[in-house]
């Protein structure tokens, strides 16, 4: 048990507790959230006995062997697999005791260590250090390189592997999937659920507190509250209880009309129909989720340029990579090849593959950051690019302010305009005139994302861009980008956002990029088929399929194959151009009720006596273009799935024929 009893904590001028209670019992699963800033690395000391409470007692249960992730790794000559067996001092000490009675010749003292070894489970250490540093991206070859062959993240991911090799009973994981992909994410997911002690875990991932935790302590005005329940319960909760606050009720309905107006735009906008369900799910919690973050303190949009060109960008056989030493392409090092990408205005993709794929790659080679190795990149003529990586926040002048950084930008906006600005990035009044270099990462990675928003790109480009920021900043970030009016590509771990902002996925793997057809759901299958194959492949167990010559078919059956599938492509044109037109129908239904909507906000209009024949007959408008663009919707969802269905009819079709 763990139980803080009228605790108050200060570290320099800040009070982080007051008179604070909560009491966890063993075996819970608790995620600890809070603003940036609010004390959560701070309760970690004080269970760890590395901060003292100045009011209070902290009491735990005796005898807890507990594993915490230290945020900081040397760069250690040691090989990463003898590092996270390390973590067992236990073993170790049994394996030098081991060796020592060898040398002394103490058979006796030999049998005894052997049999505590195995009892530490010390036979198959190796096995489990090799199947924790596998699910977390590394590969069989590097479990032999040195720690300091790794960079930064890779060595936070060692650290990780480390932590949870650890014999314990509590486990104190602080942002552990700051520095993973997706895939290693969903590993480390599987992983903590299975864990059999108590997990306190600091996270702004959503999704991830929700599969894993089944209590929330939230870390507020000095307070912890505990809340039973996952993330979104959490969320449920807090919103009730803000509805309860009258003081915040005009906040919370313009938020709501903030988020219809989302749901009528964005509801049936997704270029798949298993992607426009997996977005309606989304949308039908959308409220909850803004009630409850009715008080953060970031509100911001993504301004998207003026102008805009048709397509933005295309990609045509273009060979992606790094320039090899010699310069005549015999040592180039390709990550993808024969790629085609068209972007058009509007499209919101998100970027799936395996780590080390080529998603980095493929995003800094739109860019034109990455120069390609072959083909061509043609940016349109009103191409505007945003763009937002991790390396981006090194970038920033740690002498200036955030204030001065966008002045640079735009010399000539007025003082007021620019505080605005910033002020809904969390800079606000004289924060906008902070020294960069006091910054924290989360600070860093605000202003890195303001600076991307004031220059009103029509294509954001994204990798990773919520590392560091708290769950706050986050769904700022997600409500922003919803409703942003260009192009987004982007590359996350955070699932929330994945599923909030786009509306197709492209696959990144094995050197190629393809179009997804799938949800995150589906993705997490196919990765978990992929592991299994590349587990036999490794065993040399190779699927009989591979092996067999695929059968013939008669000369008049593959002709007769690929006349059909002619066919069906003819009829896909008919399908398409209905879509298109629905589309089309729904944008122009949504903007003429936008501006109905807007005289309807008008107050005077429901007092004024005078006006209620104007009244009668805008509300028969809204009501008639409400039909409308159900009718559009109605539509662009029946051709899309007549255009799923025969798609997939025409790709079985071709495999026939071929």
């Amino acid at each position: 048990m763990i139980a803080l009893r009228q605790v108050a904590l200060q570290r320099g001028t800040q009070t982080l507790l007051d008179n604070a209670d909560v009491t966890l019992n063993n075996g819970v699963k608790a995620g600890i959230i809070g603003a940036n800033g609010a004390g959560k690395s701070s309760l970690f000391k004080l269970l760890l006995g590395e901060l003292a409470p100045d009011q209070g007692e902290v009491e735990m249960s005796g005898g807890q062997r507990i594993a915490h992730m230290a945020q900081e790794v040397d760069a250690l000559d040691r090989p990463i697999i003898e590092y996270v067996l390390d973590g067992d001092l236990a073993l170790r000490q049994a394996e030098a005791d081991l060796l020592a009675a060898r040398e002394a010749g103490e058979a006796h003292r030999e049998a005894e260590l052997h049999g505590l070894i195995e009892t530490l489970d010390g036979y198959r250490a190796e096995s489990r250090a090799a199947q924790l540093l596998v699910g977390l991206g590394f590969v069989q070859t590097d479990l032999a390189r040195p720690l300091s062959a790794f960079s930064g993240g890779w060595r936070m991911r060692v650290n990780l592997a480390r932590t949870l090799f650890m014999p314990s009973d509590l486990l104190l994981l602080d942002e552990p999937t700051n520095h993973l992909d997706l895939d290693a994410l969903l590993w480390l997911e599987q992983w903590l659920t299975r864990y059999p002690g108590t997990l306190l875990l600091i996270s702004h991932d959503r999704d991830f507190l929700d599969a894993v935790c089944d209590h929330i302590v939230h870390m507020h005005h000095q307070t912890l509250d505990l809340y039973r329940g996952n993330y979104s319960q959490f969320e449920r909760t807090r919103a009730e209880k803000l509805a309860l606050q009258q003081a915040e009720a005009a906040k919370q309905q313009a938020r709501r009309e903030e988020i219809e107006r989302f749901i009528a735009r964005f509801k049936a906008k997704a270029t798949k129909a298993k992607q426009a369900q997996s977005r309606v799910k989304m949308l039908e919690r959308m409220e909850d989720i803004a009630v409850a973050h009715v008080d953060s303190p970031f509100h911001f949009t993504l301004p998207a340029a003026d102008k805009t060109s048709h397509p933005l960008l295309v990609l045509d056989q273009a060979q992606l990579g790094y320039r090899g030493k010699k310069g005549d392409g015999s040592d180039d090092n390709i990550q993808l090849d024969k790629v085609n990408v068209t972007l058009l205005p509007g499209s919101r993709i998100g970027l799936l593959g395996p780590n080390g794929a080529g998603k980095s790659t493929l995003i800094k080679s739109l860019t034109g950051e990455l120069e390609l190795l072959n083909g061509k990149r043609v940016p349109g003529e009103h191409l505007a690019i945003g763009y937002f990586a991790q390396h981006q926040l090194e970038s920033l002048d740690v002498s200036s302010t955030p204030f001065v950084h966008v002045q640079r930008l735009s010399p000539t906006a007025s003082d007021q305009e620019i505080r605005n600005f910033l002020g809904g990035f969390g800079f606000k009044g004289d924060d906008a005139f902070g020294k960069v270099a006091n910054y924290s990462g989360g600070e860093k990675a605000r202003l890195a994302l303001a600076l991307v928003a004031w220059q009103k790109p029509n294509l954001l480009l994204l990798d990773e861009p919520t590392n560091h920021l708290d769950l706050e900043m986050r769904e700022a970030l997600t409500q922003a980008l919803a409703s942003f009016e260009g192009t987004v590509i982007l590359v996350s771990h955070d699932r929330h956002l994945l599923r909030a902002t786009v509306d197709e996925f492209w696959r990144v793997a094995d050197h190629r990029v393809e179009p997804f057809d799938g949800d995150l759901e589906d993705y997490r299958v196919w990765l978990k088929a992929r592991l299994e194959e590349s587990r036999r492949d490794s065993r040399g167990e190779k699927a009989e399929r591979q092996n067999q010559q695929p059968s013939g078919d008669s000369r008049e059956a593959r002709k007769a194959s690929r006349k059909a599938a002619a066919e069906l492509r003819e009829k896909l044109r008919p399908l398409k151009k209905q879509r298109d037109q629905a589309e089309k129908a729904m944008e122009k239904a949504q903007q003429e009720l936008d501006k109905v909507e807007q005289v309807l906000a008008d107050p005077e209009l429901y007092t004024d006596s005078s006006r209620k024949a104007e009244l009668t007959k805008t509300l028969g408008q809204q009501a008639e273009i409400k039909a409308r663009l159900d009718e559009s919707e109605r539509q662009w969802l029946s051709a899309e799935e007549a255009l799923e269905a025969m798609e997939a009819e025409l790709l079985a079709s071709e495999e026939t024929a071929s």
